[in-house]
């Protein structure tokens, strides 16, 4: 356990300094190359940009999408499809300008949601939050990139002053929010409700289930909450098929994603699945302590195995996918991986 707050602490260092530097070239890029997309930092969108032909590569989101070579058949809800279509009409260009220069930013990000064990991709909503401001304040008086309130910063760990506000801190809000989002999924296992209770409060999500008879399906309920929730949703959606090209796991309903499941790995082309092997594990396994004892990245495995450490933590059970010597690997040292996942568990816990 002590290697790896190590490890993750020397990260957090190399990242904060170029972080630090760029923080004026953010607010400067972002006032002057980025369309105003938050509900949150202000009201009016002062630099919109338009796509020469809005419909240019959107007639195939209702396909299956492509994932490098392979298939990921995460697709547009149809009660949706107007609003990402307006939406990458007005924001694609400038969404995809930033991908460039937020780089730093969101490769910070991707490690810190991997800690927790969050899809990456929720990165996408500090960009609807704030436009990746550090400086951002909503009208409501939430702060930072994560558009953080004191009362939930301070929740999180985070300390909330005159003279010191963490929220404007890139890493440690994203620590926050990240600590949040996993509260929120526990609540809800759905990531279209845990983006709008993030937006608008689990309050209002949850007058919204039952104003709706009970349902906790996105879109039968969304006309039940705020406006501003409502849009949140489906600017993240729209946001995540401009960075990404597709959908993915945190823009369909829970119901959906089980459709999407029974159909096959939404991560794997054929190859890779075919040269793959599963074993059904059961035990308090870590996934970094996996990959570091098959010598393996941790995005790769994350693609093998989404929602591992949340699953494992939740039932105890997986099916383990892995490339097929990386699985003997595996099998070979599972004692040992065993072994260490444990005691980081009872250091975790205090024992």
């Amino acid at each position: 356990m002590r290697n790896l707050k190590q490890i993750f602490l020397s990260v957090s260092v190399i990242i904060y300094f170029p972080l630090t530097a760029l923080a004026g070239k953010l607010q400067q890029t972002s006032q002057n190359n980025f369309p105003d997309i938050s509900d949150t930092a202000q009201k009016k969108d002062t630099s919109v940009i338009q796509l020469n032909d809005p419909k240019l590569g959107f007639k195939n989101l209702f396909e299956t999408a492509v994932l490098g070579d392979g298939v990921n058949p995460a697709k547009l809800n149809p009660m949706a499809v107007s609003f990402v279509k307006d939406y990458i009409a007005k924001n694609g260009k400038g969404l995809r300008t930033m991908k460039e220069w937020a780089m730093p930013y969101f490769k910070m990000m991707d490690l810190v949601l991997g800690q927790h064990g969050l899809p990456k991709e929720l990165k996408y909503l500090a960009v609807i939050e704030s436009g990746l401001r550090y400086n951002a304040i909503s009208w409501a008086g939430a702060v930072g990139p994560w558009a953080l309130m004191p009362a939930t910063a301070k929740q999180y760990g985070l300390i909330v002053s005159r003279h010191n506000d963490e929220r404007l801190d890139y890493y440690k809000s994203t620590h926050a929010a990240a600590a949040l989002l996993t509260d929120l999924f526990a609540q809800y296992g759905d990531w279209l409700l845990v983006i709008a209770a993030y937006n608008g409060g689990p309050g209002n999500v949850n007058k919204a289930i039952k104003k709706s008879g009970g349902s906790k399906d996105f879109w039968t309920l969304q006309y039940y909450l705020p406006n501003e929730s409502m849009n949140h949703v489906k600017k993240f959606i729209a946001t995540h098929y401009i960075m990404e090209g597709e959908g993915g796991v945190t823009t369909v309903t829970k119901e959906e994603m089980k459709d999407i499941l029974a159909s096959g790995n939404v991560n794997l082309s054929k190859d890779e699945i075919n040269n793959s092997k599963v074993q059904q594990i059961t035990g308090r396994y870590y996934a970094n302590v996996i990959v570091k004892h098959i010598s393996m990245d941790i995005d790769i495995f994350n693609r093998y195995n989404p929602g591992f450490d949340k699953e494992m933590s939740t039932n105890g059970t997986y099916e383990l996918r892995l490339p097929s010597e990386k699985m003997d690997l595996f099998l070979a040292k599972k004692q040992d991986i065993l072994n260490e996942s444990f005691q980081i568990l009872l250091n975790s816990t205090g024992n």
